[in-house]
């Protein structure tokens, strides 16, 4: 006879919870739990597999992901009822646990487009960066009357025209951190490998001027960025005609690029999470993170974001640092959050979100573990600003929200040319650019929604599938979409809308 599969997984020997594979009804027994459970308990929940005392540390995957704040028996939901922050010590131990991972014994190409950079990219567009909102409609207008006019119908090479706009470049200081992660941001798109040309597009009386994003050393060399302002090219009408004169020269010269063979150590990935749930460190994400060593085997580059969702694990990060000072800089990342939550009346633990909660999750230290999961086990090479460009291989980390389009915005300004997003609740968006591969947590959402997940891996729980072979199909489809294949994403036409500078700062 065939026996039972568990309806709950027991992550460490040490938890005082585990998880529910299924929705549980009361009175029924749970795997790992020795008394018939007093109520219901729903999928990617947590339940006490032991009497926890108020007070007591509550630990999953062998970490402390917050206090009990009442007495909880054996069996009973663990969640925001009865599970709170509480207070603990961390011990960073920097660069302590830092084990290079070995190479890789065979080498792997894509398909990518060589620029003159040096840098590989993995789309072929031209892109329309405006310097401030106020040039953002103008640029959608030129882009709109290119798609009209079929201005890329003799440009099959050209994957297409992406307008970048935004609601900041204004009413801001020219001297403070807001400025300066702005600036960075869009330096970085104007020089993303993605972008085989560049039109940028500005009002003219703006904080952000064209000329300071120019500089004396151009962004772009060999004829391939063009420059305009509105009120110097004599409004909107002559601006979308000057911009179409532009964009087909522009076009024409994208029109040169092909693909070619490249090593995989030119892939970039910005790792992503987002409508997370229970499941999200069970599955896609140590899956991910297993992909992740992959490419850095293979001296590739993965950028782990989303400050303000690492907290409460980011000693598992520092211990991996490949010096004290590494470590060091994440930590200073840290205490720069908590004292940017503390000024603006905010907290670190207004994550997580609503959704994040009915699917299971209570605490940021217990999310946060589950995040810090998509980044392996590679020792942590370096830690840079927002949009900072990325000049180191291996596994990285870069300071962002966990707003997911900033956080993305930020990792492709810092030069992700692939984004790997993993969801529980069901994300949908696009990051043009650069494609954005979804991973499903749980089979449930994805028969839901399949049309905009392009990996489930909720089958490592409902059949099985080792987390090793799930990180293997999310390595191939890394290289094979770094090499052409649209994603899911890309095939519903996401990424307008998806371009969000992190603002900082007062607006004036």
């Amino acid at each position: 006879m065939a026996q039972a599969r568990p309806n709950t997984i027991l992550l460490n020997a040490q938890d005082t919870v585990v998880v529910a594979l299924q929705d549980i009804e009361a009175g029924n027994l749970a795997t790992h739990v020795d008394k018939p459970l007093p109520g219901q308990i729903q999928q990617g929940h947590k339940i006490a597999c032991k009497d926890i005392s108020s007070g007591d540390h509550i630990i999953r995957y062998g970490q402390i992901i917050g206090q009990a704040t009442r007495d909880i028996r054996t069996g009973e939901h663990v969640h925001t009822h009865n599970l709170g922050m509480g207070q603990h010590n961390r011990d960073y131990q920097h660069a302590e646990a830092s084990q290079p991972l070995p190479a890789a014994s065979s080498e792997r190409s894509f398909m990518g487009y060589r620029r003159s950079t040096g840098k590989v990219g993995t789309r072929n567009y031209i892109g329309i960066l405006t310097s401030v909102n106020c040039s953002g409609s103008v640029a959608r207008f030129i882009a709109e009357a290119a798609e009209k006019s079929g201005l890329l119908d003799a440009y099959p090479n050209v994957d297409g025209i992406v307008p970048i706009v935004h609601g900041t470049g204004c009413g801001m200081s020219s001297r403070d951190e807001g400025y300066a992660t702005l600036f960075r941001t869009l330096s970085g798109y104007a020089q993303h490998p993605n972008f085989a040309a560049i039109l940028l597009i500005g009002l003219g009386c703006e904080v952000m001027q064209i000329a300071d994003l120019i500089g004396d050393r151009k962004i772009r060399t060999g004829g391939d960025l063009r420059y305009m302002t509105i009120q110097q090219s004599g409004g909107t009408r002559k601006t979308i005609e000057a911009g179409l004169a532009e964009l087909k020269a522009l076009a024409g010269l994208a029109n040169e690029a092909v693909r070619s063979p490249a090593p995989i150590s030119e892939i970039t990935v910005g790792m992503q999470c987002g409508g997370s749930d229970g499941y999200s460190g069970i599955t896609a994400n140590p899956a991910l993170g297993l992909a992740s060593d992959m490419l850095v085997r293979h001296g590739g580059t993965t950028i782990l974001s989303e400050t303000s969702e690492i907290y409460g694990a980011e000693h598992l990060l520092t211990r991996r640092a490949v010096s004290v000072d590494v470590g060091e800089k994440l930590i200073e990342r840290v205490r720069w959050w908590e004292d940017y939550t503390a000024r603006n009346g905010g907290e670190m633990d207004n994550n997580p979100s609503p959704g994040n909660k009915r699917g299971g999750l209570t605490t940021i230290l217990e999310k946060s573990l589950g995040a810090a999961a998509k980044g392996g086990a590679a020792p942590l090479v370096d830690v840079y600003k927002f949009g900072e460009s990325i000049d180191k291989k291996g596994f990285v980390f870069m300071d962002s929200p966990g707003f997911d389009p900033c956080s993305v915005t930020g990792q492709i300004a810092s030069g992700a040319n692939i984004i790997v997003f993993t969801t529980g609740r069901g994300s949908v968006s696009g990051y043009m650019p650069t494609p954005c591969i979804k991973l499903a947590t749980n089979s449930e959402m994805y028969g839901r929604m399949s049309e905009d997940m392009d990996i489930n891996c909720g089958d490592i729980v409902s059949e099985n599938v080792s987390l090793e072979t799930k990180g293997d199909e999310i390595f191939e489809t890394i290289i094979r979409v770094a090499s052409g294949e649209r994603s899911k994403s890309e095939e519903l036409g996401f990424g307008g809308v998806e371009f969000v500078p992190w603002q900082i700062g007062a607006v004036m």
